[in-house]
Parts: structure tokens; C-alpha cells; sequence
């Protein structure tokens, strides 16, 4: 009496699968080529398409030049350190020059404001320390001192 082999054994006749659709050799004429293996893809060639890389300091540009209109200082700081990692990266650096220009305008603007605001409370203070107490009529301007 013989013993058959085991299933998985090679001896088995039965046990062998035929090759795999990826053992099949390439085509070129027919334009099929086989997938890279473990690449997950039935007809070659990447699973899921990947999404583009941006350089280094893309997205601070971006953030940089939006802060430069709401919170111009910040959004200055950030624009400069995004042109200086996108030039380092050798990628443009136009929005990135842009939140500069912009956040430079308005920081100086600001810095404009403030000092005219600074003035005019020193000067409101200036007359009515010299005026004294009580609402006065200056020049058709009415001061009320306190």
C-alpha cells in the first residue's frame, strides 16, 4: 500500500496551482505589462494616485499673506520666513513676496495710526491741563475736561 504525498506537498500533482496572472510574461506588443508585485494595483502601476508634494514654506506663504491683512507684524514675519525656505527650495516665492509687501504697508500703517493717536490724546491732554476743569469752547472746537 503506498501513502499518497500531503496536499501541500510538491509530489502532488493536484496540489499544483497554475501560475499566478502576474507570473505571465510581458506583452509589449499587446501593451499589457505586468504589475510591480506587492504593488496592490491588478494592472501595474501605483494603487491610489499620490498627491503632488508642495516645497517647504508653500503653505506658511499662504498663511503669511492672509495674516498680512488681519495681523500685519505676524503676517510680515511669516512671509519673510516662507520666502526664505522657498528660496532655499529653489520654488517661487511670489505670495511670499507678496505678504512682505503687503505686511509691510500695513505695519507701517499702523505704526502711522498709533503715532497720530498718540498725539492727538497728548495734545487733548496738553489743553485741557491748561484750561483747567469744565467744558470749554476753543476755536469752534469744544473740549470737555474732567
Amino acid at each position: 500500500m503506498t501513502i499518497p504525498p500531503p496536499p501541500d506537498s510538491p509530489q502532488n500533482p493536484s496540489a499544483q496551482t497554475p501560475p499566478a496572472w502576474n507570473d505571465a510574461p510581458a506583452d509589449p506588443a499587446a501593451g499589457y505589462a505586468p504589475p510591480a508585485p506587492n504593488s496592490g494595483a491588478p494592472y501595474g502601476g501605483a494603487p491610489y494616485a499620490s498627491a503632488p508634494v508642495s516645497p517647504p514654506g508653500r503653505v506658511l506663504s499662504i498663511i503669511g499673506l492672509v495674516l498680512a491683512f488681519v495681523a500685519a507684524p505676524v503676517g510680515l514675519i511669516l512671509s519673510i520666513v516662507a520666502a526664505v525656505k522657498l528660496g532655499k527650495a529653489g520654488a517661487p516665492k511670489g505670495l511670499a513676496i507678496a505678504g512682505i509687501i503687503v505686511g509691510a504697508v500695513f505695519t507701517l500703517l499702523w505704526i502711522i495710526g498709533i503715532i497720530l493717536f498718540v498725539t492727538v490724546i497728548g495734545g487733548v491732554i496738553g489743553t485741557c491741563a491748561e484750561l483747567g476743569p469744565g467744558v470749554w469752547d476753543v476755536n469752534g472746537v469744544t473740549y470737555t475736561c474732567g
